[in-house]
């Protein structure tokens, strides 16, 4: 969620749990950082401390520790969701502002008493105007289209996966659409265990089902099915991509009062923009309006009432003053229309390969490409279609017809240029493509298929709860995100982190398998101090995800089970004293079952190709310089 040195944040209200703790920041909640961009984060955030480490066996404790880890890193990093954290300051700037005036000298601010005549009545004038323009707005219909979410959410904790953390709710906004649904972000109904919406003017809270999370483009589909929710409702009208400097209004319930709130502004920009909740880069507006915690999943409304977008997220800096980020109804179309086609959401596609600019001459002679024009291809990944298409030092040059610049970047609109990959995301998952490359200096021709990205370490995790084995008190789970988040990067190594931020899935369905944890007992004497470290074979065969774990224990005939970790490092357990003794580890530390129920399903091998498998993970990661910035971009 950090850009820069700057934070983009997620625009939920105040949590419960956290009410009691309000005076530490003026607008409290949880965020999950940007993984991209997790680096430039301090290395000690979300740490806890050695006591609160030991004492992470008890659920309740383990889930309020951690809540006050975070709040202490959204402090020390300035990661807020509202006003500034100096007050005073926020106060005087915003007064400084209006009075810029008063800096001037006393001659030069002296002025005739004509002058200040045609001032008043000039303030006069507009005053009438602003209110006249408030009383038709405090009458459009639209407005009672937006309602209050109110989401109680239970979170796995991905270091006991047996279990869930305490709870917590938080607020934000959505809209209507017609057809009995709704709009919001994904952020606002994340992990959620019951979902209220409360229409403006009503005291009656209705509950609400969740239809579909685009966890990518962060939109919610919601329904009601209590008819009376929809007594005398109008959808709202989706409108046109807007133009920069179009006016621009955001609606919404924001903390600072229970009614609804109506900020205003203009279009700033329109670009690809990092999406901090999907770990995407899709098409984003930038505008100046006030954009507060609580405004999630609101709309964004042009001067005729049309929705523009769905509010989403703030950019937060000590060098930046309002900045919010809109979805725009390009993206609430795809996101849509990729629900009717599939009856879910199945996510925006990528090309699968790693770009680098052609700004260099020198560099586009060498690569025989004569105009000025242009992408290479640094990488594919092994997982994309485009793997059997395309290769390492392709230059494309053409997507579907349309010419791609050497920067990266492709016509758009009228006189504006933008991103590559925002073609890309105007596709749909298993469409086909043809891609215009030079390969050796020859022009050809390709054809391809774009799918979602298949991450090594997934950003959330798919139905709620991390998978997990236990092996006479061997506690293995696949590594992901929220479980670097939750251990923090330093508990977890930086070989390990590497790992995740750097490394390519070689094939579907592989993971890192790591062991989290060692629950002591008898049978694991010596092993007790191990903890997040990958394994990678079992009794000489690699493991490919979690669920081959499983399997391989579960078939094992052996006498000991061998366990392989990085740098040779060997668990070494009778089978026979192991599978007595896990009755008695799950009891001791009431574990309900040594493992997830997905694990109990029978293991299917699909993997054709052993090839990609037997070779340890990672061996050629992905460069640090390889995110996307300084002239190279994922596609």
């Amino acid at each position: 969620m950090a850009i820069g040195a700057a934070s983009c944040c997620w625009l939920n209200g105040t949590t419960s749990v956290d009410v009691a703790r309000a005076s530490l920041v003026s607008h409290s909640f949880f965020p999950s950082p940007h993984p991209t961009f997790r680096a430039l984060i301090s290395m000690g955030a979300n740490c806890k401390s050695n006591g609160e480490s030991s004492s992470r066996r008890s659920a309740t404790h383990s889930s309020y520790s951690r809540n006050i880890a975070k709040e202490a890193d959204i402090i020390s990093h300035k990661f807020f969701f509202g006003k500034p954290k100096d007050e005073k300051h926020s106060f005087y700037r915003h007064y400084d502002d209006r009075n810029k005036d008063m800096g001037r000298s006393q001659s030069s601010g002296i002025q005739s008493f004509v002058m200040q005549r045609k001032d008043r009545k000039g303030s006069a004038f507009e005053l009438k105007e602003q209110q006249a323009e408030a009383a038709n707005l405090q009458n459009a219909a639209f407005l009672n289209a937006v309602v209050k979410v109110y989401c109680t959410h239970t979170a796995p904790d991905y270091s006991l996966p047996w279990q869930k953390q305490r709870q917590y709710t938080s607020t934000g906004s959505a809209f209507m659409i017609g057809d009995g649904k709704l709009l919001t972000n994904a952020h606002c109904v994340e992990h959620y265990t019951q979902v209220k919406l409360k229409r403006r003017g009503d005291d009656t809270k209705y509950v609400a089902k969740v239809l579909a999370r685009g966890i990518d483009c962060d939109i919610a589909l919601l329904s009601v099915e209590n008819e009376k929710f929809w007594n005398g409702a109008e959808p709202l009208r989706l409108g046109r991509l807007p133009h920069l400097q179009d006016s621009v209004t955001v609606v919404g319930y924001p903390l600072g009062g229970d009614t609804i709130s109506v900020t205003k502004g203009v279009v700033s920009r329109i670009e690809v923009t990092s999406y901090a909740h999907g770990s995407s880069d899709l098409l984003g507006i930038q505008i100046d309006a006030a954009i507060n915690p609580g405004n999630s999943g609101g709309p964004a409304f042009n001067d005729q009432g049309e929705c523009i977008g769905v509010a989403f997220q703030v950019l937060r800096s000590d060098d930046t003053e309002n900045i919010g980020y809109v979805i725009p109804t390009t993206v609430v179309s795809h996101f849509l229309e990729d629900y009717e086609r599939n009856g879910k959401y199945t996510g925006f596609p990528c090309l699968g390969v790693l770009l680098q600019k052609l700004e260099n001459p020198a560099l586009r002679s060498c690569l025989k490409v004569t105009s000025n024009e242009g992408v290479l291809v640094r990488r594919v990944e092994p997982t994309s279609d485009a793997h059997n298409v395309l290769k390492e030092g392709d230059v494309i040059v053409n997507f579907d017809g349309v010419h791609v610049g050497c920067e990266g970047t492709v016509p758009f609109r009228s006189t504006e240029r933008i991103a590559f990959r925002y073609l890309i995301s105007q596709k749909f998952s298993g469409d086909s493509v043809e891609l215009g490359i030079i390969r050796n200096g020859v022009h050809m021709k390709v054809q391809t298929i774009l799918n979602p990205r298949v991450h090594l370490v997934p950003f959330h995790i798919e139905g709620g709860q991390p998978a997990y084995l236990i092996v006479a008190g061997l506690v293995f789970t696949p590594l992901s995100e929220p479980l670097i988040e939750e251990e923090c990067e330093e508990a977890m190594g930086l070989k390990l982190v590497a790992k995740a931020r750097y490394s390519l899935a070689r094939f579907k369905g592989e993971q890192i398998v790591i062991l989290s944890q060692v629950l002591a007992n008898e049978v694991n004497i010596g092993y007790e101090d191990m903890g997040n470290q990958q394994v990678l074979k079992l009794n000489g065969k690699h493991i490919r995800n979690i669920h081959h774990l499983a399997h391989l224990v579960d078939s094992c005939k052996d006498k000991y089970l061998v366990f392989e970790f990085e740098d040779n490092y060997l668990v070494v357990l009778e089978r026979e004293v192991a599978a007595a003794a896990s009755t008695c580890i799950l009891k001791d530390y009431g574990i309900p079952s040594e493992r997830s129920s997905d694990l109990m399903e029978p293991y299917l091998d699909n993997f054709i190709d052993n090839s990609a498998v037997d070779q340890d993970i990672g061996d050629s990661p992905v460069s640090n310089e390889e995110i996307g910035f300084d002239g190279l971009l994922w596609a």
